[in-house]
């Protein structure tokens, strides 16, 4: 590639939603600009009603790929697939019509990434039931990349000021949780973890495993998870040659690995990780979806159609994104 930043393709996400704003404000953010070069995937109108939405005054220039980008501070690069009819346009509302062009964005940026063209992707929100209004057969970005890469189980990762966390078992009740907690389950889990990391460039340090039950289990008072599954899991991976340590109790493990002693946390279940990394830093909770042949990010929160269209919707997030992708992309050559 000739440009020396890495390029990050941007979907805008659903139109409907607070996407186009974020990425408007993100590409006016000259720590975004100083660290990589952006290609934006959508509507030119609606990426020029974001810009005066959210008064970044951007200008919007046109491109079919990334070599004719023009990576000037305020330059706003844009393939424009002009597939938002303003007449009916609304924002705020589920519509087939963006749940569409929301797929064929994303589409657009995990070809550019498959073709090289690009060194990442990072995602804008996308809404769930535009995407069914259209008939699109995925519930959301991680189905939709691990389909289209050919990628049966990818892996999410969050990032927040230096915390990683990984997640043993993600949208599933707590009682379904339960049966997850196995020793084999830990076991590959935290393995596909030490790949992803050192796919991302981290080879130093150790992984730590959260604790399940109050005070891990206090050896089998408060529960027999730490003592018959998760303790075993970690001493086989330790027999292996894995720099893993836990169970470690949940109340002060996330702490511990965001001052600097773990390298990362595998979380046992979905709010046990969301938790720790959204109280540290909300808006600078970023998601890195691992084990596929490109690199994704992406912001953790959704479309918020309550605030669509009014420009009230912070940047943070869409530029943490994108300077993740950038940090991580050189390692994905």
């Amino acid at each position: 590639m000739s440009s020396k930043k890495p390029i990050i393709a941007v979907p805008i996400g659903d139109p409907a939603g607070i996407g186009p704003e974020i990425v408007a404000k993100a590409i006016a953010d000259p720590h975004v600009t100083d660290a990589a070069d952006v290609i934006v995937i959508g509507d030119r109108q609606v990426m020029e009603n974001a810009i005066a939405i959210t008064n970044t005054g951007l200008s919007v220039h046109l491109v079919e790929g990334p070599d004719q980008g023009d990576y000037r501070p305020g330059i706003l690069n844009l393939i424009d697939f002009d597939n938002i009819d303003q007449s009916v346009f609304a924002y705020g509302q589920v519509q087939a019509m963006c749940g569409r062009a929301a797929y064929t964005y994303i589409e657009k940026s995990i070809e550019l990434a498959m073709d090289r063209k690009v060194d990442a992707v990072a995602t804008t929100p996308i809404n769930k039931e535009s995407l069914h209004a259209a008939q699109v057969p995925f519930i959301g970005h991680t189905e939709i990349f691990g389909a289209l890469t050919d990628t049966p189980n990818p892996l999410t990762m969050f990032e927040t000021r230096g915390l990683r966390v990984f997640f043993l078992s993600r949208h599933k009740s707590i009682r379904d949780m339960l049966e997850d907690i196995t020793k084999d389950n830990i076991k590959k889990c935290a393995k596909e973890c030490f790949e992803a990391l050192r796919r991302l460039g981290v080879t130093e340090g150790t992984m730590a495993v959260a604790g399940l039950n109050p005070h891990c289990g206090e050896h089998g008072l408060f529960g027999w998870e730490e003592v018959n599954e998760i303790s075993p899991a970690v001493e086989e991976l330790k027999a292996e040659g894995y720099d893993v340590a836990g169970p470690i109790g949940a109340d002060s493990v996330f702490h511990q690995a965001a001052i600097g002693r773990y390298n990362s946390v595998l979380s046992l279940y979905h709010d046990q990780g969301h938790i720790a990394t959204k109280t540290l830093d909300f808006d600078r909770t970023i998601s890195i979806t691992n084990g596929m042949p490109i690199l994704r990010t992406s912001v953790d929160h959704g479309t918020a159609f309550d605030i669509a269209g009014k420009g009230i919707a912070l940047g943070i997030s869409m530029s943490e994104a994108i300077l993740l992708a950038a940090k991580y992309a050189p390692y994905f050559h």
